[in-house]
């Protein structure tokens, strides 16, 4: 495990794009396992503008994302497909068409669907992560045994209160979500996870300085041969 200290959320961002950056100038059409959430926008940002400059070409780019509510169409305001493409893919040279979230309306047989797509892209090259304040990654929640493939997951209290702010009111939060699984992540070749504010210092300390356990999803990074964590100085203030 590397760990890359930045002062704050926007020196989080420039680091986190520098390493994506990289992945894509070294293997122009690589696959990038992409996150959602506050903590990845700036590197997006980031990225939107060096390919505006010229300077990152996404064309050959192909992209998997970590998850998607259950239940919400791609069109939905607040899905992740429609986050992606507001948040990034609108806004670069990437094909649309080489870019994957999962169905949150397929039903379950998009699980079988979604990890066989993983597998004929040839894996993930690159997987950016954010971490929740109880250690989950992706919608990967504290449970008794680590997950495998791509499954459905019912989301924690911690998790819908995380993310009523984007909705109307907490009753309109999604109850499920559709998400890789752990061993997904673990197989990716490098893992690049981003965490800012003091709200996350407590998941860091759990999950990288204490025991590897399902109750803590991210803890299982501490084995990954390529894993690199990008955080500012309040989310690694426990450390």
């Amino acid at each position: 495990m590397r760990i890359i200290r930045a002062k704050d959320y926007d020196a989080m961002s420039a680091a986190a794009a520098r390493l994506i950056a990289a992945q894509i100038l070294l293997k122009p059409d690589c696959v990038l396992g992409l996150a959602t959430g506050s903590s990845p926008v700036g590197a997006y940002q980031n990225l939107i503008a060096w390919n505006k400059t010229g300077a990152l070409d996404f064309s050959a780019v192909r992209s998997v994302n970590l998850d998607e509510y259950a239940g919400l169409t791609p069109d939905h305001d607040q899905s992740y497909a429609y986050f992606m493409r507001h948040n990034l893919f609108n806004h670069v040279n990437i094909d649309l068409k080489n870019t994957n979230v999962p169905s949150g309306i397929s039903g379950d047989g998009e699980c079988q669907r979604y990890d066989k797509l993983i597998a004929d892209l040839g894996g993930i090259d690159l997987q950016l992560l954010g971490l929740g304040v109880n250690g989950h990654i992706g919608f990967n929640e504290p449970d008794d045994h680590f997950s495998l493939g791509t499954h459905k997951v019912t989301l924690t209290e911690s998790t819908r209160q995380a993310n009523k702010r984007f909705f109307p009111s907490l009753d309109e939060v999604p109850t499920h979500a559709y998400t890789m699984g752990v061993r997904d992540i673990l197989q990716a070749r490098r893992v690049v996870m981003v965490a800012s504010g003091t709200s996350k210092a407590q998941a860091i300390k759990d999950a990288f300085f204490g025991p590897v356990t399902p109750q803590v999803p991210a803890s299982i990074l501490q084995y990954h041969p390529d894993f690199v964590l990008v955080a500012d100085e309040e989310a690694l203030s426990l450390i």
